[in-house]
């Protein structure tokens, strides 16, 4: 199994993505990424798995149809991941999606196979919550978009889904995140979930020279050997059935976002980690550190009147 998909590996007809369970031999976890033309459109069948689709750059319409009704939502969407907070769109299994652009653009289609049907919904960019994780050079800016609540309660943010988890990171040229690496790969109720999970990474260029940073993954136990370094650039794929996962190295000098894409058969949609051990201090001497002051690189806008 190749778990690094350098950009244009995962392409199949019109995704330049395109990630299914089949294609990385596990059982859950999906991510296509669609571009289209302006005026273009593209329908796919829903399946067995639920969707959040994405605007990366540009905006379209969602529209859902299926035996209990029809849908339509109009995403404003971005320029690029580096400018701002997206609105999304929630379809549901067993449905057909129809997604329309007018100025053209990327679209991610984060999936997951899920039993419940739950309605098709509009998720405003104003809604999604903008985390500032680590402080000094592993500083990382987190946006919660398709995020479960937090474990416990916590503050009760979160969207919901059947199974999928999928989040935004973005990390300053220079800095590390997905550190410490962590895990989660073994069922321990309340302390690790089991997810799989996938990283789609873009990066921001200067002067036009492209980013790049680097991605690690390392066997965490027997049978859990996935083992990735590997120099990572705009559009490539890292798949992580099992693990330890990180860091994610962002070169100087260019800000790296990947999109985060996760599902498992837990019964309980929740983000459960474990650190690595010989790694875990190192949260401990975060709060004698101040957050890196380029973050946040941008905030959710605020809620309309």
């Amino acid at each position: 199994m190749t778990h690094h998909l350098p950009a244009g590996r995962a392409q199949a007809g019109p995704y330049l993505v395109d990630v299914t369970p089949e294609s990385a031999g596990w059982a859950h976890s999906s991510l296509r990424v669609l571009v289209l033309e302006p005026g273009g459109t593209h329908t796919f069948d829903t399946g067995d798995s639920e969707w959040i689709v994405l605007p990366l750059s540009g905006g379209c319409t969602v529209a859902s149809a299926d035996d209990f009704g029809h849908e339509s939502f109009d995403l404003t969407g971005r320029t690029s991941v580096f400018d701002g907070v997206s609105d999304f769109a929630y379809v549901p299994r067993d449905a057909r999606a129809t997604v329309t652009s007018a100025g053209g653009g990327r679209f991610a289609l984060t999936g997951a196979r899920c039993t419940r049907r739950l309605p098709a919904r509009y998720g405003p960019a104003s809604g999604v919550p903008v985390e500032l994780r680590g402080t000094g050079n592993c500083s990382r800016q987190v946006n919660n978009f398709g995020a479960a609540a937090p474990a416990g309660g916590g503050d009760g943010q979160g969207f919901e889904c059947d199974k999928l988890i999928a989040v935004e990171v973005i990390t300053p040229g220079g800095n590390w995140s997905s550190f410490p690496p962590h895990k989660h790969d073994e069922h321990r109720p309340g302390e690790e979930s089991v997810l799989e999970e996938v990283y789609y990474f873009e990066f921001a260029d200067h002067e036009g020279v492209p980013g790049l940073g680097y991605q690690r993954v390392s066997p965490s136990g027997p049978g859990r050997d996935t083992d990735v370094l590997a120099e990572v650039r705009d559009g490539d794929v890292v798949l992580i059935p099992d693990g330890w996962h990180g860091p994610s190295m962002a070169v100087p000098g260019h800000h790296m976002y990947y999109l985060n894409v996760m599902a498992g058969p837990e019964d309980e949609r929740a983000w459960l980690i474990c650190d690595h051990p010989d790694h875990a201090w190192i949260r401990d001497t975060w709060p004698d550190q101040p957050v890196d002051p380029r973050l946040p690189l941008y905030t959710a806008p605020e809620r309309s009147a």
